[in-house]
């Protein structure tokens, strides 16, 4: 264990980073799940709905550094082409 001031200080800095780096990423695993649930029942209003929720999660959490910003792209760019493939059928 630390016994430095400066290293326990740092332990503790780093500790509440991860706890809110898992908060903001849990947050943004949930509403991609709540987007994909929508696509799989079919319902394009409900997905559209979570779409532009999940959106402003993601980027906030890129924003934030949790994830960055190419995969923040990456995931919005799936996201959006799973939901526009059931409002076109």
């Amino acid at each position: 264990m630390a016994t430095h001031q400066d290293a326990i200080k740092r332990i503790k800095q780093s500790e509440g980073r991860r706890s809110r780096n898992r908060h903001f990423r849990s947050r943004m695993r949930n509403q991609i799940k709540r987007v994909r649930e929508a696509v799989a029942s079919g319902n394009v209003a409900d997905a559209q709905a979570q779409l532009r929720e999940a959106v402003s999660v993601i980027h906030r959490v890129a924003t934030k550094g949790v994830i960055h910003r190419n995969q923040a792209a990456r995931r919005i760019s799936r996201l959006n082409k799973a939901v526009k493939a059931i409002a076109v059928r």
